[in-house]
């Protein structure tokens, strides 16, 4: 049964050798064998950039994690600041009375 699949796999291939030689007797073959070369190109380099999106997302996360903690710390003083703004003009309000 081994040899039997061996011997149909051997076919197929000599069939597809055929069928490949076949392809590039036909006249609109070049241009046909230039496109697919140009696709596989252009897809190559668009894996090439996707790959690099992928770092671009780690460094943006980073630095979301930065703005929130600064953002976080940055609003406690202005509340207070925010506090004291507010007791003087209060205060300063009284005065011309």
């Amino acid at each position: 049964m081994a040899g039997r699949k061996n011997d149909l796999l051997g076919r197929l291939a000599d069939l597809g050798e055929d069928a490949i030689q076949r392809i590039g007797d036909v006249p609109g073959a070049d241009r046909m064998l230039g496109a697919v070369n140009a696709l596989r190109d252009r897809t190559d380099e668009l894996q090439k950039r996707v790959r690099g999106l992928e770092g671009l997302e780690q460094r943006l996360a980073d630095l979301e994690r930065k703005v929130d903690k600064l953002s976080k710390g940055a609003a406690s003083p202005s509340r207070s600041t925010a506090k004291k703004a507010t007791t003087t003009k209060s205060s300063s309000a009284k005065k011309p009375q």
